[in-house]
């Protein structure tokens, strides 16, 4: 398979109203995750270390921040002359506006930008979620099967089941039911929101749905793939069975950073060979005051430490002052926790204060958050 065949489009546009406070001034995507890095990093990074060059990001909701991230793709190699990393946004024309209400649709509407690459197939990726992929060997057997499309799968907990769509197969892989948060899950395979299409029969698709019914194919969960199965057409699952992570809940973003921690983590963030890249802002040498102590965590770049740190996170240049404590937390770049403080299973927000004399105590089951800027008490004018 040359890679001049498949565009890659990654869909960055939700909200992520489940992550509260969190998203209410940037898109999910763009979260941080793990001290350097932003959700949508994984994706990104994926697509360069499979050699798909070329990329489309489809955003919408609060894409500034996001839209800087990304850049001109540089920071992922994805910089080059013919190919590279395209932000798809909404627009409007002589109809009207030009809204995204669903996966598929988010596609349709950018039917113009994929001809003028005109792939023979399409990657469908979410911008959201924590994992390594090859998408090359999942590419690889969409064209052995002659499937229409490709679903990436991952077993799931049975108990988790229902959470998820999910896929029945037979022997040869092939999907045979697909039902979305099925009450009664009669198979633990959970569609990962991957997808591999046959552009032109995609394209086809689209264009007579939305020509004849404008709601028939908004959604590839609830639309597009019901319409190839019901259809007889040649629907695959690809398996996986690496490191997954859908963060769509603060708990499960706290959970994904704790394990994070961890040095033999599955994602192994020290393999070479598949590195997660990033764009960083450049911060001077973190540094460590005679008092601090710091045990069982990361912190990046930029930061002042002053006080206890246990398993935990420190993003770029978060400031932590004397007699505080935090355990168990992550806490997002330019973040300012003043004197004796003490936080333990939080997550705080970008450029949030967390003032002097403030206690802040969560659960793993009640994870508590300090929204992005947001200010509690008094920051301290002696640092």
């Amino acid at each position: 398979m040359s890679s001049t065949e498949t565009l890659a489009i990654v869909l960055a546009g939700g909200k992520g109203t489940r992550l509260g406070k969190l998203t209410h001034n940037q898109a999910k995507p763009n979260v941080p995750f793990g001290g350097r890095y932003r959700l949508i990093d994984f994706t990104l990074s994926n697509c360069a270390n499979s050699g798909i060059n070329n990329v489309g990001v489809i955003t919408q909701y609060q894409p500034l921040d996001l839209n800087r991230h990304i850049g001109n793709g540089a920071s992922w190699g994805l910089d080059r002359l013919d190919s590279g990393i395209t932000i798809l946004q909404p627009y409007s024309n002589n109809e009207g506006s030009k809204w995204f209400e669903g996966t598929a649709h988010a596609i349709y509407q950018n039917i113009d930008y994929i001809d003028s690459i005109n792939p023979k197939y399409l990657l469908v990726l979410s911008g959201d979620h924590i994992y390594k992929m090859d998408y090359s060997k999942m590419i690889e057997q969409h064209v052995e099967t002659g499937a229409v499309l490709t679903v990436a799968v991952i077993d799931v907990d049975p108990s988790e089941a229902s959470r998820f769509g999910i896929m029945d197969t037979d022997n040869h892989n092939r999907i045979t039911d697909f039902v979305e948060k099925p009450a009664h899950p009669k198979s633990n395979h959970a569609s990962m929101g991957i997808y591999v299409f046959n552009w032109h029969e995609l394209r086809k698709l689209l264009v007579n749905g939305f020509t004849t019914n404008t709601d028939s194919m908004l959604d590839f969960g609830k639309n597009v793939i019901p319409y190839y199965l019901n259809s007889g057409e040649p629907v695959y699952a690809y398996s996986f069975s690496g490191y997954w992570r859908d963060v769509g809940t603060i708990n499960a973003l706290w959970r994904a950073n704790m394990d994070f921690i961890d040095p033999q983590n599955e994602l192994d963030m020290y393999d070479r060979s598949w590195r997660i890249l990033s764009h960083n802002p450049i911060a001077p040498p973190q540094y460590l005051t005679p008092e601090a102590d710091v045990k069982d965590s990361l912190v990046v770049d930029g930061c002042y430490v002053a006080g206890t740190i246990k398993h935990s996170i420190l993003s770029a240049n978060v400031h932590v002052m004397e007699d505080s404590v935090i355990e168990d937390s992550m806490v997002m770049p330019g973040a300012h926790i003043g004197q004796n403080v003490h936080i333990d299973h939080a997550i705080i927000g970008e450029n949030a204060v967390v003032g002097d004399n403030m206690e802040i105590h969560g659960s793993e089951d009640d994870i508590q958050v300090v929204g992005n800027r947001q200010i509690l008490g008094r920051k301290s004018n002696e640092d």
